[in-house]
């Protein structure tokens, strides 16, 4: 992690934002020079399908080259937004059952809310295995 007198520097990323890339780090790099507007278009562009602006001119470039069609991934990452936010709700219901749970602290909780703590739980298996899945389909 970059750190400065003040903590991380900006613009660095740091271990808690620092996602594990699947293909080895790429040892090249390309300058373009393009105006504001160009600029803007293109981090427009990397935006709507959640890809940082040089993954997503790194894809476009290389389809190019290659004279094949880039897949568009926007449906996917947008599926992927939702299932990670279902996700943390979930989660969110745990705790909330292991608040209940903690209040009730006298003898064994009732039968319905075991089983409202299972469900809870399998539902957050259930997103977390699909949301791994996505990842693994998108670039």
């Amino acid at each position: 992690m970059t750190e400065g007198a003040a903590g991380p520097l900006p613009g660095r990323p740091t271990k808690r934002n620092r996602r594990a890339h699947r293909t080895p780090r790429r040892g090249r790099a390309l300058f373009v020079a393009l105006s504001e507007d160009e600029h803007h278009l293109l981090v427009a562009a990397a935006g709507r399908e959640r890809l940082a602006t040089g993954a997503w001119a790194a894809q476009v470039l290389l389809a190019a080259a290659r004279g094949t069609e880039r897949p568009e991934y926007v449906e996917l990452r947008e599926t992927l937004a939702t299932v990670m936010h279902a996700a943390g709700q979930a989660r969110r219901i745990g705790v909330n059952l292991n608040q209940v749970v903690a209040a009730l602290h006298s003898g064994e909780p009732p039968p319905q809310l075991q089983w409202y703590a299972e469900a809870a739980a399998r539902t957050v298996r259930k997103l977390d295995d699909l949301a791994d899945e996505l990842c693994q389909r998108l670039p």
